[in-house]
């Protein structure tokens, strides 16, 4: 974290924002599962493996399944482009948005929530440093592990500010999974379509700044 400017934390900010928004939707639309975090569905398929629901379990997992895979194939986008951020970002918006499309043409399916686990996968590889996330966009157990240890920095007088960069990240997610949850009465199609407009802006936002740190420019 100490790595990351104001202004790439604002960004980053914005991001968890949009990844707490589309959790919240994709809990109430899987009926009670996460898609962007995967603490809590691993839980949950050990859970109903044991005396509770198969399909329930089997959901968990595919889950689990394809956020990994989204990592994998956003990771492997960072190997080869110069700033994989923007087509990362892009690509989840529209998974993100094409799962909209079928709720909007009446083809719900809790299964293809995959998508968007997927996409919330491929965010979390979006600030990255020796093959590991510096930044954790769409799960908040590592940020609020990085704000009690900024606490204790506060209360040992090593650190007044250090707690502010974790509590912005927590609390944007925490805002957004409301926000989700509100837009989420206006149906799962708008909800998921608005989603899919903020990460095209947020998309956007970062193809520029690729652009003008560009060599030569």
């Amino acid at each position: 974290m100490k790595r990351v400017t104001w202004r790439g934390l604002l960004l980053s900010s914005a991001l968890a924002f949009a990844a707490g928004f589309v959790d919240a939707i994709g809990f109430i639309e899987t009926g009670g599962l996460f898609v962007s975090f995967m603490s809590g569905n691993s839980t949950q398929a050990g859970v109903e493996l044991l005396g509770g629901e198969p399909s329930m379990a089997m959901m968990s997992v595919f889950l689990l399944l394809t956020f990994v895979l989204g990592v994998a194939a956003a990771g492997t986008l960072s190997l080869h482009a110069r700033d994989h951020r923007p087509y990362v970002v892009a690509v989840a918006g529209i998974a993100i948005g094409s799962v909209g499309v079928l709720e909007l043409v009446g083809m719900h399916s809790a299964w293809s929530y995959g998508l968007v686990a997927a996409a919330m996968g491929a965010i979390n590889t979006l600030y990255l440093e020796d093959g590991r996330a510096r930044v954790a966009i769409t799960y908040a157990t590592g940020t609020l592990v990085s704000l009690g240890l900024a606490l204790a920095a506060l209360l040992n007088g090593r650190s007044r500010t250090a707690w502010r960069r974790p509590l912005l990240l927590w609390g944007s997610l925490a805002v957004g999974a409301l926000s989700g949850a509100a837009a989420h009465r206006f149906g799962a199609a708008a909800s998921l379509l608005a989603a899919t407009a903020m990460l095209v802006v947020l998309a956007v936002t970062l193809a520029v700044r690729s652009g003008t740190r560009a060599p030569g420019r």
